[in-house]
């Protein structure tokens, strides 16, 4: 590979020019630069979860500042992460913070280096609103984090 100075782009998208004459390089590199921004646009409020990445309630804390900031929040995961994801939606739910909106289960395609083949695997997306009550809930928790910090300075 050749430096030509300019950063190496992500290979997420594949395009193909027919006519080298009609796409010049940069046609190219701001074609791929709006498709990623386009995608990542329409799914601002989703959190896909990891279950070696994180502890569980980091991604419950992070469900509910996105509840916060788009009233609703989808969750998304892979295979043995679908567990956490549930787990997470759960907890939502069952301290009133949040209510199911949608379950969306199917499998996917995974490219697998090692066995030179695709794998199937599970994805769950779930779909949650802020619950009626949750304002209030955030409101009240943050009141009981303020007491307790002033506990640990007095």
């Amino acid at each position: 590979a050749f430096c030509t100075g300019r950063p190496r782009l992500p290979r997420k998208k594949e395009i193909r020019v027919t006519d080298p004459e009609l796409a010049s390089m940069e046609e190219i590199t701001d074609g791929v630069n709006n498709m990623n921004l386009a995608g990542e646009s329409q799914k601002k409020n989703r959190i896909q979860v990891s279950n070696t990445k994180k502890p569980l309630f980091f991604y419950v804390n992070l469900a509910k500042r996105y509840m916060q900031q788009y009233s609703d929040v989808e969750l998304s995961a892979l295979g043995m992460a679908i567990a956490t994801v549930v787990t997470v939606a759960e907890i939502l739910k069952n301290n009133g913070f949040a209510v199911e909106k949608k379950i969306m289960t199917s499998t996917v395609d995974i490219k697998d280096d090692s066995r030179g083949r695709p794998v199937q695997k599970a994805k769950i997306e779930i779909t949650l609103v802020k619950s009626e009550n949750f304002d209030e809930l955030m409101a009240a928790a943050s009141e009981e984090k303020e007491a307790s910090e002033a506990q640990v300075q007095s």
